[in-house]
């Protein structure tokens, strides 16, 4: 077929559809860098559904990037709360950090530079360099992945980086074209993506503004494209539950600061399925008196690499006021609502109406 790229003629189509049916979203057209960051930030792994809302309320909490870099981690991590992937909201503080200290606060327009801070990939500095600054460089997410790989009918393997690569490279040449906006290119192939030539389902072809070129569309192969290889087998664990409670207060505890759901509080955990005696000598071990135990409802959650599988008891114990440890404590309903519990969690905290 010759060397594959986009044509001028084929980004005015895209750009000129996406401005006549772009949706609003809360954080388009503002003309803030800002907004554009945090939403890609929120939206790497999680439905735009899910994250408008979200969105709105996280900025009407810190409006701006100061108030991200100093906002008390534990605040932080509340506000992320049932966003999942909680590095994102780590990275995202220390990349505040580095933008109040080198750049007052501001974002750099050059992508190397964007790519250079904190928790910031190409995709993410592709995107604010196109759409905040009209930077010539190309912003290749899964939804430009499966346009582009439709669109020049490309069977690689798009979970590879030389495959991004490659569809970088055909966005180029209409990217550099002095008559092209980045900024509309990239939105309206993302756009595209979202809502015609969709992840799961068969694409929209006939409302689709590269339909007369898409070469998957006029080959039928549209249902084979794009391909994705499939992910490693997640590991799975077994855990018990143990929410220890002392009258109306209950026992957290504090995750590590690395690993896993690092920095976050759960209710007491270990791993294996344990009984009810084993679960009483359990809480024996932690020097507390259990008064009475109770199964609470099984529940499961899922990790991209790992699956929890969790069998869980409620324990009543005698008063605990004089319970110590590096990283458990005791805290009141009211108190536990204002800490940053992990979505795995939430059979338990809807269980006790803790959210």
């Amino acid at each position: 077929m010759g060397i594959k790229r986009l044509t001028k003629q084929q980004a005015f189509l895209i750009s000129s559809w996406y401005e006549e049916n772009r949706r609003p979203l809360p954080w388009r057209d503002t003309g803030n860098p800002y907004d554009v960051w945090l939403s890609e930030i929120m939206l790497q792994q999680t439905r735009i559904e899910a994250v408008k809302e979200r969105f709105v309320l996280f900025r009407e909490k810190l409006a701006d990037i100061p108030s991200v870099a100093a906002c008390p981690d534990d605040r932080l991590m509340k506000l992320w709360e049932g966003m999942g992937y909680y590095s994102r909201a780590r990275n995202l503080k220390k990349c505040a950090q580095v933008l109040c200290e080198k750049y007052d606060g501001r974002f750099p327009e050059d992508e190397k530079l964007l790519r250079s801070l904190p928790g910031i990939g190409p995709y993410t500095a592709g995107a604010i360099a196109s759409i905040c600054f009209e930077k010539p460089v190309a912003a290749v997410d899964g939804n430009v992945m499966r346009v582009i790989a439709r669109l020049f009918e490309i069977r690689d393997d798009i979970r590879l980086d030389e495959t991004k690569k490659t569809v970088g490279s055909i966005l180029k040449p209409a990217l550099e074209d002095a008559d092209v906006r980045p900024s509309l290119l990239n939105q309206g192939l993302m756009e595209t993506g979202e809502v015609i030539c969709v992840p799961n389902g068969m694409p929209r072809c006939e409302i689709c503004p590269l339909r007369d070129t898409c070469l998957a569309h006029l080959h039928g192969t549209a249902d084979q494209i794009p391909y994705r290889s499939p992910l490693k087998r997640r590991r799975t664990e077994e855990r018990t539950i143990l929410v220890i409670r002392d009258g109306s207060r209950f026992l957290m505890n504090r995750r590590p600061d690395t690993g896993l759901l690092a920095s976050l509080y759960e209710f007491i955990g270990t791993e294996g399925f344990l009984d009810e005696k084993e679960a009483k000598e359990y809480v024996t071990r932690l020097r507390l008196s259990p008064l009475r135990i109770r199964p609470l409802p099984d529940s499961k959650h899922i990790f991209t690499h790992l699956e929890w599988h969790m069998k869980a008891y409620e324990i009543l114990v005698e008063d605990a006021s004089d319970f110590s440890d590096e990283s458990m404590f005791l805290v009141t309903e009211k108190e536990l609502s204002s800490l940053a519990v992990p979505s795995a969690f939430r059979t338990y905290t809807d269980w006790y109406s803790l959210r």
